[in-house]
């Protein structure tokens, strides 16, 4: 398939199969039965996830790719550790998919090299999804990784992080150079892992929550007590000490406690 026919997906190829074995291998094997695979393209990662002993789901947007993961990977070539159900490819658009349904509430950890376009928002599908995900592997742009892994104090830390962080244990594994890719990309890639929390619920309303943090870094360089008007917080609220502080000095505990502060006070 040519480069030029996959540009409109946003999307860059591996071509080196170490960084492809060695993304594969970030992966934990537990506490889950299955893999899915996002964006798979023309296979190099999936190769070495096949090797593995969980079942394997591939989505991919483009029929192309399709059809060539079809004729790559046919079911027969499957059988040399388990049974042909071990594979299985689905046509369509991760961020379009039930995939409560699909996989039948089963535990299911996702990697992929993922489309930097649409990077932010198959995370945040995963968060949507976590009470089946509980493991989230794969490569970003490098930017859009330490966003997720960074932590309070950082200009790069903001809606993505303190969301994924509320659920997710992150880990920042290793960058990739532009090089292992085709076309290259013009800036470096990370590969990161998620680690959902076990047995954790959060102690707020989450709706509340995820719109605390959101309108919180719409406007993050206004302390809270301005950034947060649209909640009509009373007087005396407002002069509680967090809402002196802008949002990227709240740690993921600390949005906790606003919301918290926000839903006894009232909204």
């Amino acid at each position: 398939m040519s480069v030029k026919a996959k540009k409109h997906l946003g999307q860059h190829f591996l071509t080196d199969e170490s960084i492809a074995k060695k993304i594969a291998d970030t992966l934990t094997l537990k506490k889950y039965t299955t893999i899915l695979e996002i964006g798979p393209g023309m296979g190099v990662l999936t190769k070495y996830l096949l090797e593995k002993k969980p079942k394997v789901t591939v989505m991919e947007i483009d029929s192309e790719s399709v059809t060539y993961l079809q004729e790559t990977f046919p079911n027969e070539h499957l059988k040399l550790n388990t049974s042909k159900e071990k594979f299985q490819i689905i046509e369509g658009d991760f961020l379009k998919q039930d995939i409560s349904r699909i996989f039948d509430h089963q535990q299911t950890a996702i990697i992929g090299n993922f489309p930097y376009n649409i990077s932010s928002q198959i995370v945040f599908k995963a968060i949507e999804n976590r009470a089946f995900v509980p493991e989230f592997s794969g490569m970003f742009q490098k930017e859009v990784a330490q966003r997720i892994a960074e932590k309070e104090g950082s200009k790069t830390y903001g809606i993505l992080s303190v969301l994924t962080q509320a659920f997710y244990d992150v880990e920042y594994l290793f960058t990739v150079p532009p090089t292992v890719f085709n076309p290259p990309p013009k800036v470096d890639s990370g590969v990161i892992r998620l680690i959902r929390k076990e047995n954790y619920t959060l102690p707020v309303d989450e709706k509340l929550f995820f719109r605390v943090v959101k309108t919180s870094f719409n406007q993050r360089r206004k302390m809270l007590r301005s950034s947060l008007k649209s909640f009509n917080l009373s007087d005396s609220l407002k002069e509680d000490p967090i809402f002196a502080k802008r949002p990227e000095q709240l740690s993921v505990q600390e949005f906790i406690n606003l919301t918290a502060k926000i839903a006894n006070h009232g909204i």
